[in-house]
């Protein structure tokens, strides 16, 4: 399959079977999404989910969290991964964004990743999902699906990954497109052992076509 083929294949597939595709954080405004995110590194969105409700009490907004320090902090985000680290930088992103933009979200990729915590992998899911810009985020699961599904040629880097889907996905899927892949790699082409025998997208996908059809082929012919 070419790869512009692979890429209609993608779109027109998930375009039917998952229209409505979306973060599985938990958020009500951009604020609750940008520290949701900022938590999730490394993290899964199940465990953001118990802890933000009652961080989100605590800090309803930029300006209660800015106001507040990160041996406070911690003690609401204890249970995510590398707590010490993320209650500094959540802390640090509402200053900044206190004092430089008012408290509101900005819509730049450029500006967001001015706040602490915040990398270009982030920036991109706030731009994307509340701003709908035409960006995508790469984490581990679009970098991984990505390339073994054949949307990328062994793309060495997210950045490398995020360019190469930029290029070719239609501008107006960028930002649903990341949560197909995202939700893809999660629940079915997850990382150790990828579940090919129940994915609906095996005639599409390089790494099926390549790895696992040819051993299905071989193990047939044993059999007669």
């Amino acid at each position: 399959m070419l790869k512009k083929e692979r890429y209609q294949a993608f779109v027109a597939y998930f375009s039917t079977h998952s229209p409505d595709a979306q973060t599985e954080l938990n958020y009500r405004n951009p604020y609750e999404l940008l520290v949701a995110v900022i938590l999730s590194a490394q993290c899964t969105d199940k465990r953001i989910n118990q802890v933000t409700p009652a961080l989100f009490e605590r800090f309803p907004d930029a300006e209660t969290l800015a106001a507040s320090n990160p041996d406070e902090v911690f003690t609401y985000i204890r249970s995510v991964s590398y707590p010490n680290n993320k209650a500094k930088h959540l802390v640090g992103m509402a200053q900044k964004l206190v004092g430089d933009f008012d408290g509101v979200v900005p819509q730049s990729v450029e500006d967001l990743q001015k706040l602490p915590g915040v990398g270009r992998k982030t920036a991109n899911v706030i731009a994307s999902v509340v701003y709908n810009a035409p960006a995508i985020a790469v984490d581990t699961h679009v970098f991984r699906v990505a390339n073994r599904i054949g949307l990328t040629n062994n793309a060495k880097t997210p950045l490398a990954v995020e360019r190469q889907l930029v290029k070719y996905l239609p501008k107006d899927t960028l930002a649903i497109a990341h949560h197909w892949l995202i939700l893809h790699g999660r629940y079915i082409c997850v990382a150790r052992r990828p579940k090919c025998e129940i994915c609906p997208i095996t005639w599409m996908c390089r790494y099926y076509e390549k790895e696992v059809r040819p051993k299905l082929e071989r193990n047939t012919q044993k059999t007669k």
